[in-house]
């Protein structure tokens, strides 16, 4: 695979050029994907495309030996791909773009074959298939999302749950510290071990989370994290901790997504439709802002 990975660009900027000229994302798709302005991210990619040429920098297929120090940028590159496909932000294009799962999930094969040792890519295959085992599900005929809690478990692929599994299971025998696509796919392997919401193991998913967050200290991660510790400790416990990340995704469609649901649970039903309000606003994806919209409404008046 082709990727810009010299040691001159930081890895931010690496995995960006490489979405756009690789992995054939937009500007728009990109700087959403690392929650940006869509402005700073073309400032830059233009700027990461300025020293390469300046630096005379090659684009070339790394030999066999460049591979390990290059994994973890592809792998980064890979599962955004795969996230762009899997839930598209892009107001011109449907609501999944099968294309893209599919490519994702066929380039992270071909890097698992290449390095069989490396527990990360085996982690983010594990994650991709589990993820896409619930595509069938995720999107009702009328075009809405369907949330986990009301998908049709009876749709989902179980050929690719058994193959995530099987690699989930792999991993854990190996007996090495997970890192990040591990732990997500040991979380999904969780989920999708559950014939009903209501049978989710939400202490163990928890405790995914609480590893996860040792290895990424994401907000992003930690948003997550509380939205299962809403099925374990209740909406309050977890709308506290949604609170204290305001600062950082403000600008995050799902941050605001999650807040609405969490007061809505608790029965405060004026400040969950502003958090819908605001959801909706920000969201791109049609399905998602069809399935937020369907929500609010059916908020008390």
């Amino acid at each position: 695979m082709f990727t810009c990975c010299h040691p001159a660009l930081a890895m931010e900027a690496r995995v960006a050029l490489t979405l756009r000229m690789v992995g054939g994302l937009t500007v728009p798709e990109i700087a959403r994907a690392f929650l940006v302005r869509e402005s700073a991210m073309g400032r830059r990619i233009t700027r990461a495309k300025d020293k390469i040429k300046a630096a005379r920098i090659p684009y070339r297929v790394p030999s066999a030996e460049d591979l390990p120090a290059r994994v973890s940028g592809v792998l980064a590159v890979l599962f955004l791909v795969f996230n762009e496909g899997y839930l598209a932000t892009g107001p011109g294009t449907g609501p999944v773009r099968p294309g893209l799962t599919a490519e994702a999930i066929r380039l992270t094969r071909l890097v698992r074959a290449l390095l069989p040792d490396d527990g990360e890519a085996t982690g983010l295959l594990a994650l991709m298939l589990l993820t896409e085992a619930r595509r069938p599900a995720r999107v009702s005929a009328g075009g809405d999302l369907v949330a986990l809690d009301e998908q049709d478990r009876g749709t989902w692929d179980v050929a690719l749950i058994a193959e995530g599994h099987r690699l989930v299971r792999e991993r854990l025998a190996a007996r090495t510290a997970p890192g990040r696509y591990q732990i997500l796919a040991a979380i999904n392997a969780v989920h999708t071990s559950a014939r009903d919401m209501r049978d989710t193991d939400w202490s163990q998913v928890v405790a995914l989370y609480d590893q996860l967050v040792r290895v990424d200290p994401s907000p992003v991660i930690a948003l997550n994290r509380a939205i299962a510790v809403a099925e374990l400790d209740g909406p309050e416990v977890a709308l506290a901790a949604v609170d204290r990340l305001a600062d950082r995704l403000a600008g995050y469609h799902a941050y605001h997504a999650a807040r609405a649901d969490l007061l809505r649970r608790l029965g405060r039903s004026r400040e969950s439709r502003a958090a819908y309000d605001r959801a909706i606003e920000l969201a791109g994806n049609t399905a998602e802002t069809a399935y937020l919209t369907r929500r609010r409404d059916q908020l008390p008046m």
